[in-house]
């Protein structure tokens, strides 16, 4: 039975990314950003119930993969769409480009045998967020919706972010060996870096965590060399 927990959380995973694309159709975009977050819980729990219970199958590996495509893949991609497209219905559809470099960004890490301790390109666990976001930065800030919800800013989101899925750029995975700080002072300052952002910000601190996250594994691949 216990073989069967890790795709049972999977399940839960691609669940949330399926019903946050309903209520995205409905225009709830606030809740479909809460189901992607949710949909990460369960997410992280699945890999930890795998290593946890010690059980693991090729197709576990193949069903987070999917699942990671449905809600970190086409429902941001679905976000971004509703976003774009009150301000132009012909650019709304560059919002597809985050589905289409989700897919390869997947696709490379099943066989990239370099990212078993790093990542390289942005993750999709780290792209959903920061799109998703928005509709709540609306939300809880509703003088910013005129800089927020801009076509060129928009727009160039969805190119950015598509072009950083699969760039050759290292970023750090939060994986530990061990837990002492000298060998992993750069994750240990991005966890706490982004929970304090995120007490005092909330869900305005996410597109921020990202960019300290990207900054940060620039400066430690240097350091590195």
């Amino acid at each position: 039975m216990k073989q069967h927990i890790p795709n049972l959380l999977t399940c839960g995973n691609v669940f949330c990314g399926s019903l946050g694309i309903i209520f995205c159709a409905d225009n709830q975009l606030v809740t479909a950003t809460y189901l992607i977050f949710l949909a990460g819980i369960f997410d992280f729990f699945d890999g930890f119930a795998a290593r946890a219970l010690k059980v693991s199958s090729p197709i576990g590996k193949e069903l987070d993969s999917l699942a990671d495509m449905v809600s970190f893949g086409v429902l941001p991609a679905f976000i971004l769409y509703k976003l774009i497209l009150p301000l132009d219905q012909n650019f709304a559809y560059v919002a597809l480009l985050i589905s289409v470099f989700s897919a390869l960004r997947l696709a490379k890490f099943n066989v990239d045998t370099r990212q078993s301790e790093s990542f390289i390109g942005v993750p999709t666990t780290a792209n959903a967020p920061l799109i998703s976001s928005l509709p709540v930065i609306i939300e809880q800030h509703p003088t910013w919706q005129p800089y927020i919800q801009n076509l060129y800013l928009l727009v160039g989101l969805a190119v950015v972010m598509s072009f950083l899925l699969v760039s050759e750029l290292p970023l750090i995975a939060l994986k530990f060996k061990e837990y002492s700080f000298v060998n992993n002072k750069f994750k240990y300052i991005l966890l706490i870096s982004s929970i304090l952002l995120f007490v005092f910000l909330q869900f305005a601190a996410v597109p921020l965590i990202l960019v300290l996250y990207i900054l940060l594994s620039v400066i430690k691949n240097i350091t590195d060399r």
